[in-house]
């Protein structure tokens, strides 16, 4: 006897259950800060048991024995309470972070990285709009999380504008603002945030070892491109033909910019042409200002070195010309309230930090970092696997792993301790295994319900689809993942095959 056709629909699908074993999995994960709190006490006790158990592995580089030290000592003690303050203080990616983070607030705040936006998608021609969605979407990370709450909805707006489907707009736009997140032609606030969870991990296999925020900027400029591409063709051809003609009709008409705006865009890009003059004149000439004084040299010169810096310059200078032109900013007290309004949003930020810098600390400490690195590279070499095998399992772990657990920088500060040693070992450079995370911890974005602004996005579609939920956004954005998961990957294998650098002075292989 045949199923009732109700019992039939109701029957939950393989799709539908995986998401439901992965969003049972992220919601019994305690928060990221918790979950750092719980490590770092881990690796107390763990270092003591495998003190107790005689562990040891050979540094590949020194020949030296390196063994575990026990933090479950009154020694280890002392050192947790004397050195608490310094762990915070002194991690790399704190003060980073907060300096990239002013200058951007200025030009977030005075409504700069808003009207650019709506120039570029307003701007672009009927053919290009897609293209100029999921490329403004890219562009967007830059600002930090404005393209989540600006961006999707106004593209979902514009598409119906034009009489397209709103929903295909929304997802063209959530592909680039998520799908793409390490992606961009400028650096932004992620980009010293991860090399700074780099560079402390690196530091582990050797202690002088720096890596510069600009490493990847090469490889995700280029990312740009292809996401912006690969996107494109995936709502055109794929989402919205899937979703049908749209029958609301058009809807209201995006605003242009006004007068105000306009001119506030003027001073913004005199501005912009005036700073980029300036870093040329010190740059360029061979006995520049920002080139290192004694040498000449630009890799390792002040201009490299003071990229945070000039990510803060940069954006306040803009961001202030664009609100004495647009009017928005009246006195010095608004730019201050930019900043403070920035600073207020990192409160919960603070807290993860301190808890993964004590976790951070505790792992170089005890040298499990460095005992996992080396006995991880062994097995890895005994595999048989090359690069290419290597890395794009990586990528597929990285991938994995941000379904379950939504912060880039908390995944990051996990994994980098292992892998970053590991893969120095085998040869390869800490900015060639940032990239290759970057690349996974972008693709499953837009398919994981741990990304803290999804049900932000859910809330969105609704607007044109009222019985939209989890499993309506992971439905409509699963061609993206799978699309840009290809093509970034191949993207990157292409990248190791002419052994092109990753960014400045930055290479794929550590030197003999």
């Amino acid at each position: 006897m045949a199923k009732p056709a109700a019992a039939v629909a109701d029957r939950p699908t393989l799709l539908s259950r995986a998401l439901r074993v992965i969003e049972r999995g992220g919601n019994a994960l305690p928060h990221p800060a918790t979950l750092f709190a719980i490590m770092a006490l881990l690796v107390v006790i763990v270092s003591d048991l495998a003190a107790r158990a005689g562990i040891e592995a050979v540094h590949p580089g020194t020949g030296n024995i390196v063994r575990p030290v026990s933090l479950l000592t009154l020694a280890g003690l002392h050192r947790i309470l004397t050195e608490m303050v310094t762990n915070f203080t002194g991690f790399a990616p704190l003060g980073t972070v907060l300096v990239a983070m002013l200058g951007i607030a200025v030009a977030e705040g005075t409504g700069l990285i808003g009207a650019a936006l709506r120039l570029i998608v307003l701007s672009a021609p009927a053919r290009l709009l897609t293209f100029a969605i999921v490329f403004a979407g890219v562009m967007s990370n830059t600002g930090g999380e404005v393209g989540y709450v600006l961006l999707v909805p106004l593209a979902a707006v514009i598409f119906g504008a034009v009489g397209r489907h709103p929903l295909a707009g929304l997802a063209a736009a959530f592909a680039g603002v998520s799908g793409g997140y390490s992606a961009n032609l400028l650096l932004g606030t992620l980009d010293p945030l991860l090399a700074g969870l780099s560079e402390e991990a690196a530091r582990l296999v050797d202690p002088a070892y720096t890596v510069n925020p600009a490493c990847n900027y090469y490889f995700m400029a280029a990312s740009t491109f292809v996401i912006a591409t690969a996107g494109t063709i995936v709502t055109e051809r794929v989402v919205e033909p899937g979703l049908g003609p749209w029958k609301g009709g058009r809807s209201e008409q995006i605003a242009a910019l006004s007068p105000a705006e306009k001119r506030g865009l003027w001073f913004a890009l005199a501005t912009a042409t005036a700073v980029a003059a300036l870093l040329l004149w010190g740059t360029v000439p061979a006995d520049g200002f920002l080139r290192n004084p004694q040498t000449g040299d630009l890799l390792r010169s002040p201009f490299m070195s003071g990229i945070v810096a000039l990510i803060f310059v940069i954006g306040a200078a803009v961001g202030l010309a664009y609100g004495l032109g647009a009017g928005t900013v009246h006195s010095d007290s608004d730019v201050i309230k930019a900043m403070g309004k920035a600073m207020e949003t990192l409160g919960v930020y603070l807290v993860l930090v301190f808890f993964a810098a004590q976790f951070v600390a505790y792992f170089g400490w005890t040298n499990l970092g460095m005992i996992t690195a080396v006995k991880g590279a062994d097995v890895l070499k005994a595999s048989g696997l090359g690069t290419i095998p290597l890395v794009v399992s990586f990528v597929m772990l990285s991938a994995t792993i941000n379904l379950f657990m939504g912060s880039a920088s908390a995944k990051w500060a996990i994994m980098a301790p292992v892998f970053v040693p590991m893969f120095m070992l085998l040869g390869y450079t800490p900015e060639f295994t940032q990239a290759a995370y970057r690349v996974g911890d972008s693709v499953t974005n837009i398919i994981s319900p741990m990304m803290s602004y999804f049900a932000l996005i859910v809330a969105f579609m609704q607007r044109y689809k009222e019985d939209s939920g989890i499993g309506t956004i992971v439905a409509t954005m699963l061609p993206y993942s799978v699309t840009f998961f290809l093509c970034w990957t191949v993207l990157l294998i292409v990248w190791i095959v002419l052994g092109l650098p990753l960014g400045p002075g930055a290479g794929m292989f550590l030197a003999e």
